[in-house]
């Protein structure tokens, strides 16, 4: 099936245009391969693979990149692809993003591409899908990846398209995704100087794009609470130091920090217990408790003042208990932050290319992405796509990371033509005449 797919990639006439209507170009491309692209992303719904295990996807991937004619380079980042398109003349290296692991999610959709993959996870059989859309952002990238070669004469400079790995996170023990690709050197290897970076919607209507200066995703922290007290028998609550209760106040004193503590006005912020684990018998008010959590923020001086609270609220209200708390903040992604200088040079791109009518601002989302690591050490610009169907409320569309996710396909174009408008207007404006 690839084989022909990959033929109408590299063999769709050419459409010339003048450079007054870079975007009717743009589109036109678009609208050619659209069907081709709807079934290179149906095939890769089909056989998803989880995190730093895509090795079919990968494949499969270098495959198509190195038959439309572009260097590539594999095993990045464990499972990651890398393809180059080189103009040949001076100007500078615009990379784009797509991530690639699907999750361990049965699907229940009723499409006839849906996945039945199964496969291993933390030691259990589990289905894997594609519930996040990470299957479009592939179809999207190389779509985008046609129709910038099919413009390779009106383009100065690079571009380098980086399909990562992992983006959901590595299993236990391992390492992955953005943060590994850019430990291994791929900023400096490729001569990076901006990222552009889009998500598929499930909740956003088709035909839009929303996009934010500044944070757009949060940081997210995991968060482990160990609070120790004094073991003894139910019966008997006043022998002992329940950490039960204890955890219990905990997590109310863990609320106020948000809705009493923090500047709100300025950004959101969240602190959510997910887990709780302690004791084995009714009538045992056990020795320990441990709590594991997240940690949501959108601002970086914010973020360093909650992870404090947090560490005076447990350890103390712990302490008027009578019993001994220890809190653990790890290291995880960081905020996903919009460079406002680029996102206020190169929005005008998206405009142009979709309609202004169609782009607009979102609130911060909550959720997290790896493409931070990115945004970190190169200006980056991270943006969403609509996928819901229009006869679908936004409140009737299954969320993401869930078994009935489902993207409606029409909405990929956008993707396509917002990569291609982005990359060449970037191009245009920092190549020195």
């Amino acid at each position: 099936m690839f084989k022909n797919l990959i033929f109408l990639l590299i063999c769709f006439p050419f459409i010339a245009s003048s450079q007054s209507d870079i975007y009717k170009e743009i589109d036109e491309h678009a609208k050619g391969i659209e069907k081709t692209i709807i079934d290179i992303r149906r095939s890769f719904h089909q056989k998803p693979e989880l995190s730093n295990r895509e090795f079919k996807t990968a494949e499969t991937i270098a495959s198509i990149m190195t038959k439309m004619g572009f260097k590539v380079d594999t095993g990045i980042a464990k499972t990651g692809v890398v393809a180059v398109l080189d103009t040949g003349k001076p100007g500078p290296t615009v990379a784009l993003r797509a991530d690639i692991d699907g999750l361990p999610v049965k699907e229940r959709t009723k499409v006839p591409f849906a996945s039945v993959v199964e496969a291993e996870f933390l030691g259990e059989k589990v289905g894997v899908m594609h519930a996040c859309g990470h299957d479009t952002h592939i179809a999207m990238m190389i779509g985008a990846a046609h129709v910038l070669n099919k413009m390779k004469s009106q383009l100065s400079g690079k571009v380098v398209f980086v399909f990562q790995p992992a983006e959901e996170g590595a299993p236990p023990g391992e390492e992955g995704g953005a943060a590994l690709m850019v430990k291994e050197g791929l900023i400096d290897k490729y001569g990076i100087d901006v990222m552009f970076g889009q998500h598929i919607s499930a909740g956003l209507d088709v035909g839009k794009i929303r996009y934010r200066v500044g944070g757009i995703m949060a940081a997210v922290n995991r968060m482990v609470i160990k609070v120790k007290g004094k073991q003894t028998h139910g019966s008997r609550p006043w022998s002992g130091v329940d950490p039960i209760t204890t955890s219990a106040q905990i997590i109310m004193g863990l609320q106020t920090i948000i809705s009493r503590q923090t500047e709100l006005t300025k950004e959101a912020a969240v602190i959510s217990i997910g887990k709780i684990k302690g004791g084995l018998r009714s009538n045992i008010i056990p020795e320990e408790v441990e709590m594991i959590g997240t940690i949501r923020t959108l601002d970086k001086e914010m973020q360093t003042i909650i992870h404090e609270k947090i560490r005076n609220t447990v350890i103390n209200i712990a302490k008027s208990a009578g019993a001994v708390a220890e809190v653990t903040i790890e290291e995880g992604y960081p905020i996903t932050f919009n460079d406002p200088k680029l996102t206020r040079e190169m929005i005008s791109s998206l405009f142009n290319v979709i309609g202004a009518e169609n782009v607009m601002v979102t609130p911060a989302s909550t959720g997290a992405e790896d493409f931070s690591f990115f945004a970190q050490e190169v200006p980056g610009m991270y943006y969403f796509v609509g996928g819901k169907p229009l006869d679908v409320s936004e409140f009737d569309a299954a969320p993401h990371h869930t078994p009935d996710f489902y993207i409606d396909e029409s909405g990929m174009i956008v993707g396509i033509k917002g990569f291609a408008a982005l990359t060449i207007d970037y191009m245009r404006k920092h190549t020195k005449k």
